[in-house]
Formats: C-alpha cells, structure tokens, sequence
C-alpha cells in the first residue's frame, strides 16, 4: 500500500506539529506570507473560471471553479508554505499528543494567521484591484461571493467554518500519509474541492475575497472583521477537535491498549525465563 495507516498518520502528524511549533520566527513569517497568497491565488483562479460563465449554465460554473481552487493548498503542502487551518489540525494534535505547549500553540496560531492575512491582502490589491483581475466582468462574481460570506450570522459563520476545516484538515491528514506526491495531490484535492461546492467558510480564502470587495467600494472593513472571527473560531474547531483532537482520542487509545498487550507479553516472557533458569 502506498500510503501510511491511520495510527501512522497520526504519529507523522504529532512529529510534524511539534517541527511547526518550533520553526523560527522568520521562517514562520515568510511561510505563512506564501501560504496566505497561494490561497488567494487558487481563490483568484475560482472566481477567473466560475466568474465569466452564463448564469444559465446553473452550478457548473461553481464545479469548474471549485475544482481549481485547491491549487492553493497543493502549492502549500507540496511547494512549501504554512497555513492556520492546517496548523490548527497539525498543531492542535501535537497539542493533543501534550507535545506541543498551548503557549507555543498559541503562538504559532497567531502568527500563521496574521501573515496569511498580510499574504492574501497581497493578492486581492496588486492582482485582484491593481491589475484588475477581480473587477470588471468579474465585478459582480467578486461581489456576490463575499456579500454571501458577510450575510452569514455569527452562528453561521461559526457553523460553516467547523464543516470547512473539517474537510481542510481531513485533507491535510489524508496528504501526511500519501508517500508520493500523486498521492498528496489526489488527497488535497477532493476534500478541499467539496468544501468549496458545499459553500463553507475558510477564513484565509475569506481574507483574500472580502478585502477584493473592500477594494471596489461595495463592503467594508467592519464587514470583514465580524466575518473572519467566527469563520476562525469555527476554522479551529473542525480542524483541531474533529479531526486531530478525535483521532488522537482512538489511535492514541488503541496505541496505550497495544501497549499494555506488549507489557503484559514482555512479563510473561521473563516469567517463564526464569523458571527456567530456576
């Protein structure tokens, strides 16, 4: 099988936790930068293909566009870049393992996010409002789509993030056990395109689509902010307890029964050396 287990997944993913949570300051900063832009980019390309179709044409537009989007993530996990949504499942299970402080947790937390923030800002101004790629004809899908994100209540945006990250962080998971990078791309690709088909919240893709809003006048920062911190919370959720915090809870639990069946083996072992000794 090309592909590592469940139970190995998990020890590959604690191992890579605790190497995220003591990467330099410097390196953290200029990963999440490229991270935080890679998502705009896949997020760019969705609104370039989906934006110019014939609303008669229904939600192929949206399939099209959907299936483009998880270049960003490829780009990361691949090419090299840090991403709060994947480091709150990747980091959060280190946390789980009691590898990894929730001071330095927290940390990392705060940075990834801030410079994904500073890295998909890049996109939106220089590409999406300087360029244009993001107005114009595609004015109204730019529009359209982060006017939908805004409308959310909090409770929906908390809600959605949860179901996003939850697909996010499955997909990064599934991308730690593949062994070739064929693999790590089939795995990246299917769950991040459904979340993207089914409509949930990622709040880095969030950072990129609402601020293209904000350049063309029609939202504003308030909008933005009452936006990202639900999608964020509802980010950590899905990624940290639905995916790294419950298969810590069964794999870590079936590693202690193993391990117990491999102490109670190691007595008997030396129980009956003895006698023979004896």
């Amino acid at each position: 099988m090309n592909g590592c287990s469940p139970d190995e997944i998990l020890n590959v993913t604690v191992k890579k936790g605790i190497e995220k949570s003591q990467m330099s300051y410097k390196k953290i900063m200029i990963l999440a930068f490229l991270g935080g832009a890679f998502i705009a980019l896949g997020y760019l390309a969705y609104i370039r293909v989906a934006g110019n179709m014939p609303h008669e044409w229904g939600s192929l537009p949206h399939l099209i566009g959907a299936s483009v989007f998880p270049i960003g993530l490829i780009l990361i996990l691949l090419g090299g870049g840090e991403l709060i949504t994947g480091n709150m499942m990747v980091v959060g299970t280190a946390w789980f393992a009691r590898k990894v402080s929730f001071v330095n947790l927290a940390i990392n937390w705060l940075l990834v996010t801030f410079f994904n923030l500073l890295g998909a800002i890049f996109v939106a101004y220089l590409f999406g409002h300087v360029i244009g790629l993001t107005e114009g004809v595609f004015t109204e899908k730019t529009v359209m789509t982060a006017q939908a994100k805004v409308d959310a209540s909090f409770i929906q945006a908390f809600i959605s993030g949860i179901g996003c990250n939850w697909l996010v962080g499955i997909s990064v998971w599934l991308s730690l056990g593949a062994k070739d990078f064929a693999g790590k791309i089939l795995a990246i690709w299917f769950p991040v395109m459904i979340f993207v088909l089914i409509g949930f919240q990622h709040v880095v893709a969030n950072f990129f689509v609402i601020p293209a809003a904000i350049f063309l006048g029609k939202l504003t920062w308030i909008d933005f902010l009452f936006n990202v911190i639900p999608v964020w919370l509802g980010n950590a959720a899905g990624g940290a307890i639905l995916v790294g915090g419950l298969y810590s809870l069964a794999y870590y639990q079936k590693n202690d029964e193993e391990q117990r069946v491999s102490s109670t083996e190691e007595k008997f072992f030396h129980q009956a050396i003895s006698k023979r000794a004896n």
